[in-house]
């Protein structure tokens, strides 16, 4: 299972005052609310944790079928600049983030070492170019290929009611859109 999370760094910028009392008191843990406010770069810091909760819920929601909303409780642990661990209900999300000064995006594994295929790019397109890397992979034509949603709306490929997608994550914020996939 995989979860992505992508985050336009000037449209968090404009639209989210993460300086704003309670903010961080209600989305990150005290230990988390440390490493933001000791960082070189705190605004960056709060959407690098924010996208790794955002990750690893996703996947949590594709094994359970289940949506809420409880940041806190998906507690991050940075062991690098760009890699960490999320844990949640004694569950490890392994993640790795891409931060390069427009946006960030993290892509959360249940497995450290998982082979995948992610596409980050503007925000449109994303089904069709999911449907492209599909009909790359199994030589089966994109139109062909159709995109059903399971119960909690997260996003499935098949062909011909074969299930062609072992897990997808998709997301998008502002000017970027983000897929990635593990095949069946």
């Amino acid at each position: 299972m995989i979860g992505n999370d992508v985050i336009d760094l000037s449209l968090a910028e404009t639209e989210s005052d993460w300086q704003r009392k309670g903010f961080l008191e209600k989305q990150f843990t005290a230990k988390e609310q440390v490493i933001i406010l000791e960082a070189e770069n705190s605004f960056e810091k709060v959407w690098l944790l924010w996208s790794m909760k955002e990750s690893a819920y996703k996947i949590y929601a594709q094994l359970n079928e289940e949506r809420f909303f409880a940041p806190k409780k998906f507690k991050c642990k940075l062991t690098s600049s760009d890699e960490g661990i999320v844990y949640f209900e004694g569950q490890k999300f392994y993640t790795s983030s891409i931060l390069d000064g427009s946006y960030i995006f993290t892509l959360a594994s249940l497995e450290k070492d998982v082979t995948y295929y992610s596409s980050i790019g503007p925000p449109y397109g994303i089904d069709q170019s999911i449907k492209k890397k599909l009909e790359e992979e199994t030589g089966i034509y994109s139109s062909e290929i159709e995109q059903k949603k399971s119960e909690n709306g997260a996003p499935k490929y098949y062909h011909k009611n074969k299930l062609l997608t072992q897990s997808c994550s998709i997301s998008h914020h502002g000017n970027y859109g983000a897929f990635s996939l593990l095949l069946t």
